[in-house]
């Protein structure tokens, strides 16, 4: 070992808080304890509360305040009922874009479907109106033959 970089090892009495004490060996002097073999509840039996900073005080205190809040909600319940409303809208949003999106969709089928028969009742008037052109070309060249025929007759 080398010389003078370690600590002194001597006697040191160790003071619990229930007043026992005793001798053992230990780099410091004069520790004191908040429990011992003499008054710890393990072996003792008894059931009590070793409160070191006052939690049980501060736990005591937070279980009233929250038995005598009266409706009254905390920030983090705040916090979780505001973000369960964010996705409820949001949610709510969607819903809505898609079904406006169907909306627009069905008015566009519905145009088209119009745009179509607008197109078939055109193609029907055409059609009527070559077969209509096409009867007076052909009543016009009988007529036409027939006058023909009738002045080669004279």
């Amino acid at each position: 070992m080398k010389a003078g970089i370690h600590p002194k090892y001597e006697t040191t009495t160790f003071t619990c808080a229930c007043g026992n004490t005793f001798e053992e060996k230990s780099t410091r002097t004069n520790l004191r304890l908040d429990l011992c073999n003499v008054c710890h509840p393990f072996y003792t039996g008894e059931q009590r509360i070793v409160d070191t900073a006052g939690q049980v005080e501060r736990f005591t205190k937070k279980v009233e305040r929250a038995a005598s809040n009266d409706g009254s909600v905390s920030k983090r319940q705040q916090r979780i009922n505001l973000r369960a409303t964010q996705l409820a809208d949001e949610k709510r949003r969607q819903e809505e874009a898609a079904a406006a999106a169907r909306a627009a969709q069905k008015e566009r089928a519905r145009v088209s479907a119009e745009n179509r028969a607008a197109l078939a009742a055109q193609q029907a008037e055409a059609k009527e109106s070559a077969e209509a052109s096409a009867d007076a070309i052909e009543s016009e060249a009988a007529a036409v033959d027939a006058e023909a025929v009738s002045v080669t007759e004279e």
